[in-house]
């Protein structure tokens, strides 16, 4: 097993670029100093990569794009893996197949952590003597915010994985939980107008969140909260997996397919969920989490409303602190408001709560190019900008989400049939 502490990942910048990469490299170890060796093998479904993938990934990000472009005599620790670990940047070069990630008994993880150490010790002299080079300053950014998505990934891939295994095993005990509060759900006004969503020309932002750009948006309301789980089986009860109306055709067919009647995660008699910290009852009060866009709009329809367009959910986040119950806590799972006594809970915004961390929340609104969208230029033009269809977009983070690494304008995204991610819901309806 793999030996190291799990850190905090600070909400304001790191004092340099060089601290910032070791404390996002030393917490994906962490991450995976809780697992052991056959742990991180496995692959349960091609949407999961195993462990070992992921650490070996985001290291193979720094060896392709930082130090075989930028540093001078930079011998790759093994050839082969450029085939093994790059995903899906087709302009430099072949890789393994997604789906058969798990098959990967061999380069064994001891090997991928000593490749991890090879990177870094040449990731940290390039530093050292190429910090005025602001182009690769960028790329290393950009690289630890997607190694920041994969331990992301990391957790809810081990989740899937330890769901699958018969034993149920435990990632983490679960953390003892404040005093909660059973705040009403309301509605929020909301203004119309015309305002400017996108990313600001300050600090990091992937490409898909410019470029800034002006939106009409009409009077509306949102959810002052999360949907509930306690919400979530009033649904579920009142037999809104077997009426067809109330479901995109997609997704009733989805349901009939699959045969769908709660949430990932859920028990057969809808009274334990598994979690980072195996089975545990479910919390009335907690997010409902691990549902597809298509349940989270019958939802919606059933309760008679709809999902936020994403320029709703961004227009209100801008005027929200980011705090909230992110992979900065530990808690690993969607919490039930606290009754005041936190001092990082919302409180202080009395409106609209749960904006950040707990779970993605789903939009009605297709992952698209905003106008003038111009990709990244090169292979890291490959991030984001192809992806931009058949997708739905997701804001806010969830408890799985390092704190730091969220802003308004992040746009992340989805298959509308994906359930395997924290991901939840938040209401909006029109104002006439």
């Amino acid at each position: 097993m793999v030996t190291a502490q799990l850190t905090r990942t600070p909400a304001s910048p790191a004092p340099s670029l060089a601290a910032a990469y070791l404390e996002i490299r030393q917490a994906s170890v962490a991450l995976a100093s809780r697992l052991d060796p056959e742990d991180c093998v496995v692959q349960t479904m091609p949407e999961v990569s195993p462990t070992k993938w992921h650490l070996a990934h985001v290291t193979w990000f720094f060896e392709r794009f930082c130090l075989l472009e930028h540093a001078e005599n930079y011998e790759p620790f093994d050839g082969q893996f450029h085939y093994l670990f790059n995903s899906y940047y087709h302009s430099v070069g072949k890789m393994h197949a997604r789906g058969e990630r798990g098959l990967l008994n061999r380069p064994l993880l001891r090997q991928i952590f000593a490749y991890r150490d090879y990177v870094d010790q040449a990731m940290l002299e390039l530093i050292a003597t190429r910090s005025d080079d602001e182009s690769l300053a960028f790329k290393i950014t950009l690289g630890l915010h997607h190694e920041q998505q994969h331990q992301e990934l990391l957790l809810t891939d081990i989740k899937h994985v330890f769901f699958t295994n018969p034993l149920a095993p435990v990632y983490a005990e679960p953390r003892p939980t404040p005093p909660t509060v059973d705040l009403e759900h309301a509605f929020v006004p909301r203004p119309e107008g015309t305002f400017s969503i996108g990313a600001s020309a300050e600090g990091f932002c992937f490409d898909n969140e410019t470029p800034r750009h002006r939106v009409l948006v009409d009077a509306h309301a949102l959810g002052n909260r999360l949907v509930t789980n306690r919400e979530y089986r009033e649904f579920i009860d009142a037999g809104g997996y077997g009426e067809s109306q109330l479901w995109l055709a997609d997704g009733w067919a989805r349901v009939q397919s699959a045969e769908w009647s709660r949430p990932l995660y859920w028990s057969a008699d809808l009274e334990r969920e598994f979690t980072l910290g195996g089975w545990q009852p479910i919390d009335p009060l907690a997010p409902v989490c691990h549902l597809s866009h298509y349940e989270a709009d019958a939802f919606a329809r059933w309760a008679g409303a709809r999902l936020p367009l994403e320029a709703e959910w961004e227009l209100a986040a801008a005027e929200t602190p980011i705090s909230g119950n992110t992979l900065d806590r530990g808690t690993l799972h969607p919490q039930a408001l606290a009754a005041g006594g936190n001092d990082d809970a919302d409180w202080n915004v009395p409106e609209l709560q749960q904006l950040w961390g707990d779970v993605w929340e789903w939009t009605s609104s297709p992952y698209a190019p905003y106008p003038r969208f111009k990709p990244l230029a090169g292979s890291l033009g490959e991030y984001n900008g192809k992806f931009m269809a058949n997708q739905i977009v997701v804001r806010g983070g969830s408890c799985v989400s390092w704190a730091s690494h969220l802003r308004p304008s992040y746009r992340s995204f989805f298959y509308p049939h994906d359930r395997w991610q924290f991901l939840g819901i938040r209401l909006a309806k029109d104002i006439e």
